[in-house]
């Protein structure tokens, strides 16, 4: 091997995922992670295949254990200015800039890439087979689902709590009966309806 391979720091790696594009309230929400090679994680897999407990249990694992991770965000009323796709490539460029270290490639979950100050790849069902990806979509997803507790408290009402802010049947219907609160998108189907009942 040549003396150069030797010297070589190992390259960092950083994950990224997103969680909340298809909900109707809150923002969407992306984490960032660059795990250590040294302390390795067992049981990442995609988010939605875990429950809420072993999410919790994860997250924090991964919070100590990671040599980086950041939380990026783009609000409701980004996503309503800029539209989903590019709320959510935002959300994941803010998380990127604030790891320390900064890594040198990123692996994103899914087929677009945000512009980031590094190489990047796109991986279609990342988030179940690459592990720091893996770590990504369970940070982002506990942090969102922490965040509708909050909101279900500022909001009642609406069953954010149980639903996560999905349109389900029962967030539908209760948006019919409260109308939309501020934190609601109102650039999204069920929501546009009300602006442009009061128009």
């Amino acid at each position: 091997m040549s003396r150069v391979a030797f010297s070589a720091k190992p390259i960092l790696i950083a994950g990224i995922d997103e969680v909340g594009r298809g909900c109707i309230i809150g923002p969407v929400i992306a984490a960032a992670v660059i795990l250590d090679p040294e302390r390795p994680i067992h049981g990442l897999t995609d988010s939605k295949k875990l429950s809420a407990k072993k999410r919790q249990q994860l997250a924090a694992e991964i919070q100590s254990s990671a040599l980086a991770w950041a939380i990026g965000r783009a609000e409701a009323s980004e996503i309503d200015t800029i539209n989903i796709l590019q709320a959510s490539l935002l959300a994941m460029q803010r998380a990127v800039a604030q790891l320390q270290p900064q890594p040198d490639l990123a692996r994103v979950d899914g087929n677009r890439l945000p512009l980031l100050p590094c190489p990047g790849e796109a991986i279609v069902q990342g988030d179940l087979l690459i592990s720091e990806i893996s770590a990504a979509s369970i940070l982002a997803k506990v942090s969102r689902d922490t965040e509708m507790l909050i909101l279900d408290k500022l909001y009642p009402g609406y069953d954010l709590a149980i639903h996560k802010g999905y349109p389900t049947k029962a967030h539908l219907a209760a948006l019919n009966q409260l109308g939309p609160c501020p934190q609601h998108r109102f650039s999204f189907g069920p929501v546009k309806r009300f602006t442009q009942e009061t128009a």
